[in-house]
Parts: C-alpha cells; sequence; structure tokens
C-alpha cells in the first residue's frame, strides 16, 4: 500500500518512520520537499503520487511563537489539513490527522470527550481547531486524533528540555497546577499503525474525530518528578525540583489547567488504547535512539 507521509524530521513523524516503513511503500515528503503554505504544490503533489493513506504528521507546534505569527500557524495548521481532505477525497483514500487538547480552554472539571464544545485559548489552540473543522467540512473518510503533552527521545520536547535542565541547575520550578497525559509519540505511532492495519483488513470502525493519549494523569511538576527519578536511578546527580502555580510562569500563550482527554471512544470503536503514561515513559527511555529510516 502507498502511504503518503506529510512531515519528516518531527517527533511523532520519526516514530511513524520507524513503524510502518516495512510494512508499506512509504512516501515521505519534509519541508524541503513539500512546503505546506503553497495550497496549488500541496494538490499537484498529492496528484502526482496517488497515494492510498494520508498521514499528515506535519505541523507548526511552537505555542509561543504562534502569538506572533498566526499566519503561518494557520496555513500550516488549518489550511493545508483542508487541502489534504480534499485531495484524499479526490483520491477516495482516507486521511489521519493529529490534533491537540488545546482545542480546549480547561475549565472542565472532568476529562474532555469528544463532542464537549471547543474553546481554545492561544493562537495555536484555534489553529489547530481550524485544521479540524477544514477536514470535518470535506466530509470524506478521516480519522482526527487529539492528543497530548506529547514527548520523544528526539527533536523538542519537555522529556529532553528537562533531562537536561535537571543535569544542569541545582534547583527547577515545574508548573503544578496544569493537568493532562504525557503521551509518548512511539505510542501514538504504534496506535496508528493498528488503526491502519484494522482498516485494510476490513475491521475499521466509524470515521471521525477521536482522543489517543496515553492512560492516567499528571502535572507537568509530576511529570518531571518521574524523569528526575529515571536520572536517579541511574546514579546521576539532578536539580531539586519545586512547584508553582501558572501564574508564577507567564508566557506568550495561555495554557489549559485541564488537559485530561478521555479516550473511552477510541477503544469501544477500534478497540485500541494506550498504555499508561508511566509505562509509556519507562519504554521511551529504555528505547535505542535510532534515527529514522529516511525515504524520498
Amino acid at each position: 500500500m502507498r502511504i503518503l507521509l506529510l512531515g519528516e524530521r518531527g517527533q511523532l513523524s520519526r516514530e511513524l518512520q520507524l513503524r510502518l516503513s516495512g510494512a508499506s511503500e512509504l512516501l515521505i515528503a519534509g519541508r524541503q520537499r513539500l512546503d505546506l503554505a503553497d495550497t496549488a504544490r500541496i494538490r499537484r503533489y498529492v496528484r502526482a503520487l496517488c497515494p492510498q493513506l494520508i498521514i499528515n504528521a506535519a505541523a507548526y507546534t511552537a505555542v509561543d511563537r504562534a502569538e506572533g505569527e498566526p499566519q503561518p500557524a494557520f496555513a500550516l495548521n488549518a489550511t493545508a489539513p483542508g487541502v489534504l481532505a480534499e485531495e484524499a477525497a479526490r483520491l477516495g483514500a482516507p486521511l489521519i490527522h493529529y490534533s491537540s487538547d488545546y482545542v480546549f480552554d480547561g475549565c472542565k472539571p472532568a476529562p474532555y470527550v469528544e463532542t464537549d464544545a471547543p474553546n481554545p485559548l492561544n493562537v495555536y489552540g484555534r489553529s489547530k481547531l481550524a485544521g479540524e473543522q477544514a477536514i470535518q467540512a470535506v466530509g470524506a473518510a478521516h480519522l482526527i486524533l487529539r492528543t497530548s503533552w506529547v514527548y520523544a527521545s528526539h527533536g523538542h520536547n519537555f522529556l529532553l528540555t528537562l533531562q537536561r535542565l535537571l543535569r544542569e541547575r541545582d534547583e527547577l520550578q515545574v508548573v503544578d497546577d496544569q493537568l493532562g497525559a504525557p503521551t509518548w509519540a512511539g505510542s501514538i505511532a504504534t496506535a496508528t499503525g493498528q488503526l491502519i492495519d484494522q482498516w485494510r483488513r476490513g475491521r475499521a470502525g466509524p470515521w471521525g474525530l477521536y482522543h489517543l493519549c496515553c492512560q492516567g494523569e499528571t502535572s507537568w511538576f509530576g511529570f518531571a518528578s518521574a524523569i528526575a527519578e529515571q536520572l536517579r536511578g541511574k546514579g546521576q546527580t539532578v536539580a531539586r525540583l519545586l512547584p508553582i502555580p501558572s501564574s508564577a510562569y507567564p508566557t506568550p500563550a495561555r495554557r489549559p489547567l485541564n488537559s485530561r482527554l478521555d479516550c473511552s471512544r477510541l477503544r469501544r470503536d477500534w478497540q485500541i488504547q494506550l498504555p499508561d503514561w508511566h509505562d509509556a515513559l519507562l519504554e521511551c527511555l529504555a528505547s535505542p535512539r535510532r534515527a529514522a529510516p529516511a525515504k524520498p
């Protein structure tokens, strides 16, 4: 099967490449090959390749920077997914697209379900919501997978930043009033492969919007504490961690205090469930830091 994967060097794309390259003809389009801000080029590129499945793992993910440059955020996160959905529909190919917990404002006291009304607090969240809506408006076969707090052993993310800061500093303050589920990109990629396998076997659940993140919940401070514990277990000296409220760590973009996502719909419709976030973290830390098999 011919799969077009948008995104090449991102943490999720690299994990997808590791898991999908052996069983399919995987065509990878990074930013040097395809500018997702150029909608006409997107259409020409997709029509030339005629993929049987499109996976969009490309995104504008600089949450704070997006506050000052909304145009590129919306171009990559909203306009491009809509164009990809139109071209997928033209080919009769499904589209798999990844979205974010940041489409919610975090005011709900319980985990969010797919039918809860979005109300993003920042430009990034608004751009991701617009991408969801653009795909849904096309009405073709698609999976929109909302996830949260994504990290990996490569790229730029909370895990790698904390590992460095814990080694460099004596004391480190971490926000303790934002709740969510840290989700390893490898777990997302594995689940994506399972979704594709069910579709290819004719056992697919309903298309549509689903929440996909690791089980359990914690705060950024709790996540940092788990990372520190693993470093101490290896005999390393790490910084002392201090919990602080979000108000003590102002950022250009507001973050939701509640990023918890209820993933029961995916488990019910597709029989897929990600591991507990603690277990996924251990698996990530134990995994070799392999380079993804790059293909044109």
